[in-house]
């Protein structure tokens, strides 16, 4: 039987909702439609989805705080298109930082919507030839920097932890999977984020610029992630499996 994705709209206007429900119902899509956090949690008690499609502004928990719990549970690999009524850079940051994979401001056509989410299930499953990353848990030695990536660490010389965000946890482990090979944006924004490049194509050079940050890395004379000019960026340090995490 043929498989028809799943995706669970959640969002306090009703009015969206049906819209929303209905037009991607008539597109071929299954929905679930629900009003807030409450409902969002109870539902994926027991059903499994494609895709959430999460609005921002709700009273009670917000769609940060669900966005960010999601990626915290056993949801961490559904894929979350956030809306929200401000064309704000700082709330896409903020959305990207918690894990979101792509971003749209009401008001929207429901047309751009349904591409959105069908480009965002493309991107998570079909990710660039010979760019894969890996998921059993292992870890990887780098530097002075130790990785767990069955528990999410990132451990100095002297063990340690230095909290890393969802978005900056994807990225290290983009380039920890590819060393010493040139990533350009285009790539790093399909294996972070499953989001179209053009979109927020900023947000790359952000995150490269956060996770320099957590590594103690000077961007002037950088020893770890290294910019190259009109290409993108290059992982420089050999990496190491040092076995499984204990």
């Amino acid at each position: 039987m043929e498989h028809v994705d799943h995706i669970l709209i959640v969002d306090d206007d009703r009015e969206i909702r049906e819209l929303v429900g209905n037009y991607l119902k008539k597109n071929g899509l299954r929905t679930t439609v629900v009003a807030d956090g409450r409902q969002m949690r109870a539902f994926l008690e027991t059903t499994p989805v494609d895709l959430i499609v999460l609005d921002i502004m709700m009273p009670g928990d917000d769609g940060l705080v669900l966005c960010r719990e999601l990626r915290a549970g056993k949801h961490k690999a559904t894929p979350v298109l956030m809306l929200t009524a401000r064309n704000d850079e700082t709330d896409r940051i903020i959305g990207l930082e918690m894990g979101a994979d792509d971003y749209l401001v009401k008001p929207f056509a429901a047309r751009e919507l349904l591409a959105r989410i069908n480009a965002v299930l493309r991107r998570t499953r079909m990710l660039p030839p010979n760019l894969v990353i890996t998921e059993s848990g292992r870890l990887l030695g780098f530097g002075r920097w130790r990785l767990d990536t069955s528990a999410r660490h990132l451990l100095d010389q002297d063990g340690t932890m230095v909290a890393l965000s969802g978005a900056e946890y994807r990225l290290l482990r983009v380039f920890l999977d590819h060393p010493q090979r040139i990533l350009n944006r285009d790539q790093l924004l399909n294996l972070t984020q499953g989001r179209d490049a053009d979109l927020f194509d900023r947000s790359i050079d952000l995150l490269v610029s956060r996770l320099r940050q957590r590594l103690l890395d000077d961007a002037r004379e950088p020893a770890y992630i290294k910019t190259v000019r009109s290409e993108g960026y290059v992982f420089s340090l050999p990496v190491e499996v040092l076995g499984a995490p204990s």
